[in-house]
């Protein structure tokens, strides 16, 4: 049960950083010389390793 609620946790965490990123990438696209941001598999990886695991 407990790993059923992490994997739904971390998919959801995993998601609000995406949805982060799109609205920060929306909010200045008309900013002089913005350069836009991407979410990479690396990066949501390394959100989840870096948690401390509470088992």
């Amino acid at each position: 049960m407990m790993r059923a609620l992490w994997s739904a946790s971390s998919g959801m965490q995993a998601q609000q950083l995406n949805v982060d990123i799109i609205s920060n990438n929306l909010a200045n696209v008309n900013t002089t010389g913005f350069k836009k941001s991407r979410a990479e598999f690396k990066d949501l990886l390394y959100e989840v390793v870096k948690r401390p695991s509470v088992y």
